[in-house]
């Protein structure tokens, strides 16, 4: 009974009195820490039937207990927490609820950055060093970070207090996806670094030049492909052609492969000294040349196929005459001909000339019959011989 005077005397102020407080440890928590919760009571009160809220939404009860473990704090973990509850021995007051308790997260250290010294893109043979960057707070200056460092997912270097990975003869073989991780000596909490690609660049070889078809054995209206490829070498590629030392065309082949370059002969120009250079951003190579040359000009196969053909008809010709011509002398005035044996045709253009008109030229398709003596002997208009 007195017990309960006491707290009808102290009833007008209840609607004043925060009953319930709610407390985080460790305060300041930092990320790592095994954060907890608990509800106190006023004065030290016991409560009972307590209930964690995070934003309002209730986490749970504890089991017969005013403490809420809320496992490693990590910076996620920040927001306003609140229980309820009832207190023990003032059971007139029904559920009481804490005001709202800030809990903020302390950052360790910031995630880590990687950077190449000199360069993420050096030139192979030369020193590659990867640094790992980040430090702790100066509230935890103490604790002590180890660093990782990994390449395509596989380890190179694991939890170690040195910051840097140093590479002293950087290959193309390194080329590939870096990043680091730190953790504090001791702690659960593990950071890592954004990727960053690193690509060493290889110098090219001497590339290497090829003719289709070779380079003897063309001639004039021949396509001709010159082929330029350097087997070594980081992309992209530059490759160059050149005849005589005037570049013809600069094609690039962005993942190394072979570079090409065609054209039709056209003439003797077209023949001399050909090489091709490949280049990129660390290095330049010339190829060995190789030489063109031309055949002598060959005959279209349309063009023979003519010739053959103007060559039948004056052999034709020359088999029908022969005999008479053997037989006796024509029956005109013209000189006889000459001995068997001494006459031979000359393919070219044969003429017909009238007294009034001019001359007519006509394609080769007969024979003249020329005289030892060099006369020409004319066909006549509507004459079946010739009168020589």
């Amino acid at each position: 009974m007195l017990l309960y005077r006491i707290v009808l005397f102290f009833v007008p102020c209840a609607g004043k009195t925060v009953w319930l407080h709610l407390r985080a440890w460790p305060d300041p928590v930092f990320e790592g820490d095994a954060l907890t919760l608990q509800c106190q009571g006023w004065r030290n009160t016991d409560v009972f039937q307590v209930e964690f809220y995070r934003d309002r939404k209730a986490l749970g009860a504890p089991r017969d207990s005013w403490v809420l473990p809320m496992g490693t704090a990590a910076l996620e973990s920040s927001s306003q927490y609140s229980c309820s509850g009832r207190m023990a021995h003032i059971p007139h007051l029904g559920t009481q609820r804490s005001e709202m308790t800030t809990v903020q997260v302390q950052e360790l250290f910031r995630p880590p950055e990687l950077h190449a010294v000199p360069s993420p893109e050096p030139h192979e043979g030369a020193p590659l060093t990867l640094r790992c960057q980040t430090e702790m707070y100066p509230w935890k200056s103490a604790s002590r970070l180890l660093f990782s460092f990994l390449k395509d997912g596989r380890t190179l270097r694991d939890r170690d207090p040195r910051q840097e990975l140093h590479l002293p003869e950087a290959r193309e073989g390194d080329s590939g996806l870096y990043w680091c991780q730190a953790t504090p000596e001791g702690s659960s909490v593990q950071k890592q670094s954004p990727r960053l690609e690193v690509r060493v660049l290889a110098p090219v070889s001497q590339p290497l030049l090829t003719l289709s078809p070779g380079p003897t054995g063309l001639a004039v209206g021949d396509v001709v492909q010159l082929f330029c490829v350097a087997l070594k070498g980081s992309p992209p590629i530059l490759y160059s052609f050149y005849l005589d030392g005037k570049m013809l065309g600069s094609p690039q082949a962005p993942r190394g492969r072979t570079a090409s370059f065609s054209f039709t002969v056209m003439s003797a120009r077209d023949a001399g000294s050909y090489f091709c250079q490949a280049q990129n951003n660390v290095s330049k190579e010339t190829s060995e040349p190789k030489t063109f040359s031309l055949d002598a000009p060959r005959l279209a196969p349309w063009l023979c196929a003519g010739l053959l053909a103007a060559l039948a008809v004056p052999a034709a010709l020359l088999g029908r005459f022969r005999p008479w011509r053997q037989s006796g002398p024509p029956p005109t005035q013209d000189p006889p001909p000459a001995p068997a044996g001494e006459q031979h045709a000359v393919y070219g253009n044969v003429t017909w000339q009238d007294e009034d008109e001019e001359a007519d030229t006509y394609p080769s398709d007969l024979a003249v019959l020329r005289e030892p003596e060099g006369h020409v002997c004319h066909l006549h208009r509507g004459e079946m011989l010739p009168a020589c």
